[in-house]
């Protein structure tokens, strides 16, 4: 198969928010977790979370996410989220 193309951001961040709420938040209401709702900083998320998105976001988009790139500053929102993996992508 060829490369993955980078989704766009609007599907890329319903995926991210789905995982988020299925897999931490118990399969709450979504619209209770917006784009930017801060996840790190707001105590959404902790770190043994962050990195089972981590590892989540890794198989499922084929890319590496360094440890200085696992920073809230990177990741405290979905739309950084978002960013990152479609920055790892090759996408902009």
């Amino acid at each position: 198969m060829g490369q993955m193309s980078a989704p766009r951001i609007d599907e890329l961040e319903v995926a991210i928010r789905r995982y988020l709420v299925d897999t931490f938040l118990g399969g709450g209401e979504a619209s209770d977790v917006t784009v930017s709702t801060p996840l790190i900083s707001g105590g959404v998320i902790d770190s043994v979370a962050r990195l089972s998105l981590i590892n989540h976001l890794e198989a499922e988009y084929g890319i590496e996410i360094q440890a200085h790139e696992a920073h809230a500053s990177h990741m405290d929102t979905i739309a950084q989220i978002a960013q990152l993996v479609r920055a790892k992508m090759g996408g902009t």
